[in-house]
């Protein structure tokens, strides 16, 4: 185990937010993918308020031009708070009111949709050279410990980049980066792998394993060099999968099987599935909901107006 008094303080995540969200379109075609909504919630409010919860300070936001309505989202607007007070809706204007002060946020412009990696590259300047958190904000883990935080934690244990794994069945493979694991990282700790390389989205019968990365990375400032080494793959834009692999080569990097579940809200499907799940946790709407979904199986035709 590491002494803890050499351990650095990860204070700095990165959310890469400037894609383009082709899978959602043609929603996406004017409304960010981050701006989509899951029980009410939009997908970037999720991802901040987890690194919040990990104890991150600073959370640097890397948007496209198309995503100024992100910035937008996070800006105090006293006009909509005064107007909600005055119709006597003071829940909701406090909520409003405390958008802005979930955390410390920075915004970053990629200029071109290049990939993650680059996206990652673009906040260089505000990260320094301190180990930082990247959460992808169209994955959503619910966890009694917040995903990054697990993270965090396990590097406190063990040096060296960290990405969040677990396992996945086997039709579900060619949907994810797979890595290659090459025994425990600490020996302590079943949870923590230690990765030989990593492949992006493998048919089946090529997968190196069945742990899949899903969405949390810590990364020490070692991977901005290893993406600047890092060649454009066939869509033109350079993939965090092969940078990860260039430190695979002479730097340690780990698999974190983390806790929790799990939701691909980036795809239409497992948007879905999250305003489903996540709505059912509402005590409020959870009762509804049932009563609707036994109407849907038992045949009845009602609308959905009239059940909700």
């Amino acid at each position: 185990m590491r002494d803890h008094q050499f351990v650095r303080k990860i204070s700095r995540a990165v959310i890469p937010a400037a894609g383009l969200g082709t899978r959602m379109l043609p929603a996406t075609k004017v409304v960010p993918k981050e701006m989509l909504a899951v029980s009410g919630k939009p997908l970037i409010q999720y991802a901040v308020e987890e690194a919040a919860a990990s104890g991150i300070e600073t959370i640097i936001l890397v948007i496209g031009r198309r995503k100024r309505l992100l910035r937008k989202y996070f800006e105090p607007d006293p006009a909509l708070e005064r107007f909600l007070e005055s119709r006597g809706h003071l829940a909701e204007a406090s909520m409003i009111r405390q958008l802005p002060e979930l955390a410390r946020l920075r915004f970053v412009e990629q200029q071109k949709p290049l990939g993650i990696a680059d996206a990652i590259r673009c906040a260089r300047g505000l990260v320094g050279n301190d180990p930082f958190v990247v959460l992808l904000p169209d994955v959503i883990i619910r966890a009694a410990e917040p995903a990054a935080q697990q993270l965090i934690r396990a590097y406190s244990r063990q040096p060296g980049s960290i990405i969040a794994i677990r396992e996945v069945e086997l039709a579900d493979i060619p949907r994810h980066g797979i890595v290659r694991a090459a025994g425990l990282a600490d020996n302590g700790n079943p949870r923590l792998l230690r990765i030989a390389s990593l492949v992006e989205k493998p048919p089946v019968e090529d997968a190196p394993s069945r742990f899949g990365v899903f969405g949390r990375y810590l990364l020490e400032p070692t991977i901005f060099e290893a993406i600047n080494q890092t060649r454009p793959g066939v869509r033109g834009e350079i993939e965090l999968t092969d940078a990860l692999n260039l430190l695979c080569g002479d730097r340690a990097v780990s698999g974190c099987c983390f806790e929790g579940t799990h939701y691909d809200a980036g795809d239409p499907l497992g948007l879905l599935k999250a305003s489903v799940e996540i709505a059912m946790e509402d005590s409020h709407l959870q009762p509804l909901l049932r009563s609707y979904f036994r109407q849907l199986q038992s045949g009845e035709k009602r609308t959905a107006e009239k059940t909700i």
